[in-house]
């Protein structure tokens, strides 16, 4: 039997305020002939300050011809204290990626976003009418949260990637020793394959670029 609809019988947002929230629902299946099915609880994360993201793959060509990918090393504090035997060494391997703010959804503020994250992230200016869509969003979590990745890439020359300043950060101490690297696009796939790159989007975009290229 199919779900028609979902019954609300309370919908209550805890840590209201702060940079996440906890929306717990309590629910009930409407199903195809009407009929209810028992009552059950969902939670997920809503993110106040703006629900998606960006996600950007900034790449050049070397002087053999291949693709190079700007790769982001630092930490992220959920790996640090969420897991009972965190990574060593405490590094996370991912590209320049950054949340939409609010009024930002739009494809202009999209390719805005992506622009000033790399700016903050690698110390590189790019016009954000240079930033191109690499194939749809995608739902990253969907099991708790809505957030869409919006999937990115620009292609800068090698005077522009010699020239890139420090980064600038957001402010973060958490973004505290971070440092951008190049890499071929085949050996961060490669990275990905030996599990020394674990993270989805990165993994997802580096592929989607490589298929864009090919």
């Amino acid at each position: 039997m199919r779900v028609r609809s979902y019954e609300v019988l309370s919908d209550t947002r805890l840590n209201e305020g702060g940079f996440l929230v906890l929306r717990r629902m309590k629910l009930r299946a409407v199903l195809d002939d009407g009929s209810k099915t028992k009552e059950g609880t969902y939670e997920f994360v809503e993110r106040p300050k703006g629900l998606d993201a960006v996600v950007l793959a900034i790449w050049t060509r070397g002087p053999d011809g291949r693709a190079r990918v700007l790769l982001r090393d630092g930490v992220r504090i959920p790996l640090v204290f969420g897991r009972t035997a965190p990574p060593k060494p405490l590094k996370f391997t991912e590209v320049v990626a950054g949340i939409l703010e609010k009024g930002e959804e739009t494809d202009s503020g999209i390719r805005q976003r992506a622009a000033d994250e790399a700016w903050e992230e690698a110390g590189l200016r790019i016009a954000p009418d240079r930033v191109k869509t690499l194939g749809p969003a995608t739902f990253p979590t969907p099991g708790m949260c809505a957030e869409y990745f919006h999937l990115m890439e620009c292609e800068i020359s090698k005077q522009e990637a010699d020239a890139a300043e420090h980064p600038s950060g957001d402010g973060s101490p958490f973004e505290e020793g971070a440092a951008v690297r190049w890499s071929t696009l085949d050996e961060a796939l490669a990275a990905v394959e030996r599990g020394e790159i674990n993270d989805l989007k990165t993994e997802v975009i580096l592929r989607r670029l490589q298929q864009r290229l090919a």
